[in-house]
């Protein structure tokens, strides 16, 4: 599992991909409500789909030793539906998760991927099953994302993406990270802790 965090500007992402197959894949499904109750997002990783892992014997998509390092998820339509979980973008990050692209995505899911910086970008319905095909066919080849282009390749096949303006500005400029904004701004946010008054005992500044 990667554990390197998403940070700062996203603008291409590397990899291997695996695929995920069939419509409305909700949050329960990715990881199941039981899971809810942790105290920290730290192993949720494990535990992304455990109950169709378990029913699948070891040959689901995130079971198989092939698929172990992939950081690119490839769904169908409307991925992530349900509950609003938090707990469902968090687990497919700490798997190691970097970037879905789908025919669609339910929007809070979409937003909680965001806050995490992992983009959700989308495609045509044919063009997603000739991806997750060329995947199948063939998981060790690596594939290349570009921000700027709106695309993914690999050293054949160049698939479009398409993304709404305000996520793409957030991932390019970073903006969507708001803990590495704030660490940024330390002189500004001491500054104006030096000058709380109800913070310094009510001392007057000169």
């Amino acid at each position: 599992m990667n554990q390197k965090f998403p940070k700062g500007e996203i603008k291409s992402i590397q990899g291997r991909s695996l695929t995920i197959r069939g419509d409305d894949v909700d949050t329960d499904r990715i990881i199941p409500a039981r899971f809810l109750k942790c105290v920290s997002f730290s192993a949720l990783g494990e535990q992304v789909f455990a109950d169709d892992r378990k029913e699948l014997k070891g040959n689901h998509p995130f079971d198989l030793e092939n698929n172990k390092g992939a950081n690119i998820l490839i769904v169908n339509d409307n991925f992530g539906c349900g509950s609003s979980r938090e707990h469902a973008p968090q687990a497919l990050m700490r798997w190691g998760i970097r970037l879905i692209i789908g025919e669609s995505f339910a929007e809070i899911f979409f937003g909680n991927c965001l806050a995490l910086g992992i983009p959700c970008l989308t495609a045509t319905k044919e063009e997603i099953v000739k991806l997750q095909n060329l995947v199948e066919i063939n998981n060790n080849q690596i594939w290349d994302f570009n921000l700027k282009n709106l695309s993914i390749s690999n050293q054949k096949e160049t698939v479009k993406l398409i993304l709404d303006e305000g996520a793409y500005n957030m991932l390019f400029t970073g903006k969507w990270d708001a803990t590495s904004q704030l660490l940024d701004e330390e002189e500004k946010i001491n500054k104006t802790f030096n000058n709380l008054p109800y913070l310094n005992n009510f001392k007057q500044k000169l």
